[in-house]
């Protein structure tokens, strides 16, 4: 039925469930071919990875910054790729998924270029920081200086969560993503919150209990924590940029038109 879950005979593939029952489904559909774009996702962050290790293993900023600028680029039409595939499976897009793939980045890859850039520094720049609070801190951090490092990473997940998801459905320009981020949180607050934070668990079990946490990243990576945090979010999502609903009407229009019948 899915990720450790146990097959229900009760289960209908056919018909869209709804709650857990949803989360089964889901998995049971999606997760090989998650699992599948999400080690090419992680060959796409390899450079990001690579540069950032570099520059805190010399402890250089002069290293960090190009690294993490030119590695976000690179991972950038890789992490648009891996959530359009999440995404599609949400709205029940299965068909052909490799094509679709293929499709994304296509659509994407340009886009995704300058923010996968300031993700990069971004990301870059908290590891460092993070570097620099537990490994060349001469004495633990202040709490406040914790309680500002965390909030900010939260609000770069919150800022995360519903950008890259825009950017792959949607054309639009950034001031009305940026307004649409803000709208929704609003709006939805607690979830939007409760999809950031689990995110951040995620991070701070890798971050802290590497490097044998680092073994479930290739079953794991990005895949999971991708979809069950849009999971969280998406029927809030999908009811207010009527995502299905766009879609829906473009497959229609692409359609030929009916015949009409000869009368008889």
């Amino acid at each position: 039925m899915g990720l450790f879950i146990h097959d229900d005979p009760s289960y209908d593939p056919s018909i869209r469930q709804t709650g857990f029952y949803r989360y089964r489904q889901l998995l049971s559909e999606c997760a090989s071919h998650w699992f599948l774009v999400d080690l090419v996702t992680l060959m796409g962050a390899t450079p990001l990875a690579i540069g950032v290790a570099a520059s805190i293993m010399t402890a250089s900023v002069v290293v960090l910054i190009p690294a993490s600028l030119v590695g976000g680029m690179i991972f950038g039409p890789f992490l648009a790729g891996m959530f359009d595939a999440v995404l599609r499976g949400l709205r029940d897009d299965n068909t052909a998924r490799w094509a679709n793939y293929r499709k994304s980045w296509k659509q994407n890859w340009k886009g995704s270029l300058l923010p996968g850039a300031f993700l990069g520094l971004l990301l870059g720049m908290y590891s460092f920081m993070t570097a620099l609070l537990l490994l060349w801190s001469e004495r633990a951090p202040s709490l406040g200086t914790v309680v500002l490092y965390l909030f900010s990473a939260l609000l770069l997940l919150v800022f995360t969560t519903l950008y890259w998801p825009q950017l792959v459905l949607f054309q639009q320009t950034m001031i009305n993503r940026l307004r649409n981020i803000i709208l929704f949180t609003s709006k939805y607050i607690w979830k939007v919150l409760g999809a950031a934070l689990l995110q951040l668990l995620y991070i701070a079990i890798l971050v802290l209990f590497a490097p044998w946490s680092l073994t479930i990243v290739p079953f794991l990576g990005m895949w999971y924590i991708m979809f069950l945090t849009q999971f969280i979010i998406y029927d809030d999502l999908n009811r207010e940029l009527h995502i299905e609903e766009q879609f829906a009407t473009e497959e229609d229009d692409a359609l030929p038109p009916a015949e009409e019948e000869e009368d008889i």
